[in-house]
């Protein structure tokens, strides 16, 4: 019998992540590996009226491309992909990896130059997922693979992942619209705020979000969620920050990242592990080298790291910045082929500042 809350869980990312309606064009993506997953979210589209389109994926085709591709390959935009980017009205995407260090060996510079080629089909996403016409959401389905990667057990991995995404509750609906109510709080206060500072373990960084858009991240866009976010003024950041979390791309680690910042951009980057990759996605583009995202965690459901960004991004106690591409929705401006997530812990004397007062202490929001 499966288990009851993979049924809640697609009930959950239909009815209420990408809210389908009647007529609503939906494509499922999703790898064999999540097959009872992705049905079950063929059905609930079908029940409310969607028209579901489903797409499979395979482990390894990205191992094989990366090997095997030329330049001219590389540097190719699938067309089909910004056909349907342009329009679907709904993308649910699945991730369940059989391997997650298959990546490892791939020449970074490799995966950066596809990376810049598909610029152009992830402006469109970002456009229309903007304005609201296309509703999308991102989640994981447990795996073997992901649990060794979180040091955990399969069934004490489910147990992490549906209990993050409030599955394991009576009404999951009921638990997100207080997660959203709690969080709009923060949002309605950071978006009247000029200037943000950010103090901890070898980290002094200012910026201007002045003008700019936060974001109440509800489980709309991604299950589990858990976190406010918006983008700094492009050329407004300065000084330092140390990330305490590894930075993850593509199966790759890199540990112990330092960024220094002057005037908006990065002017120089350290990393104890994968500095080649690290100076590789900086050089992507000069977008590469600005801020995209600023954001605070705030699921306390989330215990432990686990090396997958879809959870880790939104464990309480955290910040989380990213490198490249923002949200439009945040009113930002920079652009970028990559968008990069870095996580650092503030629940050991972190503190931010907004417009010289004292609102988030040791992980906690204080307003």
């Amino acid at each position: 019998m499966p288990d009851p809350r993979i049924e809640k869980l697609a009930k959950l990312v239909v009815n209420y992540s990408v809210y389908c309606k009647k007529g609503d064009m939906v494509l499922i993506r999703a790898p064999a590996q999540a097959e009872v997953l992705a049905l079950e979210m063929y059905r609930e589209v079908l029940r409310a009226g969607g028209y579901p389109i489903m797409m499979g994926t395979f482990s390894g085709t990205d191992e094989i491309f990366y090997k095997e591709a030329k330049d001219h390959q590389l540097d190719w935009a699938s067309p089909y992909g910004k056909f349907l980017y342009e329009k679907i009205n709904c993308l649910i995407g699945i991730s369940a990896p059989d391997n997650t260090r298959a990546m490892s060996n791939i020449d970074s510079k490799r995966m950066a130059r596809a990376a810049a080629a598909g610029k152009e089909t992830r402006e469109i996403f970002s456009k229309r997922s903007a304005v609201n016409e296309l509703k999308w959401c991102g989640l994981a389905f447990p795996t073997n693979a992901l649990a060794q990667e979180a040091s955990m057990s399969l069934p004490e991995y489910e147990d992490f992942v549906y209990g993050a995404c409030l599955v394991d509750r009576k009404d999951p609906v009921a638990e997100w619209k207080k997660v959203s109510k709690k969080q709009q709080s923060m949002v309605d206060y950071l978006d009247r705020v000029k200037k943000l500072e950010f103090y901890g373990e070898d980290t002094e960084l200012t910026m201007s979000v002045k003008g700019r858009k936060w974001i109440n991240s509800d489980g709309k866009h991604n299950m589990p969620s858990g976190e406010v976010f918006s983008a700094p003024v492009e050329d407004s950041v300065e000084g330092k920050i140390r990330f305490t979390f590894p930075g993850v791309y593509m199966g790759k680690e890199i540990e112990d990242i330092t960024l220094e910042f002057k005037k908006g951009k990065v002017v120089k980057a350290k990393a104890a592990k994968g500095q080649e990759l690290l100076d590789n996605l900086l050089a992507i583009d000069d977008g590469a080298k600005r801020l995209g995202e600023v954001a605070i965690g705030t699921n306390d459901g989330i215990k432990k790291f686990s090396r997958n960004i879809l959870f880790d991004e939104k464990l309480g106690g955290t910040i989380h910045m990213a490198i490249g591409n923002a949200y439009l929705e945040c009113r930002a401006k920079n652009q970028s082929a990559i968008h990069w997530d870095i996580i650092k812990d503030m629940k050991k004397g972190g503190e931010i500042y907004a417009d010289g007062i004292l609102i988030y202490k040791n992980g906690k929001w204080l307003k």
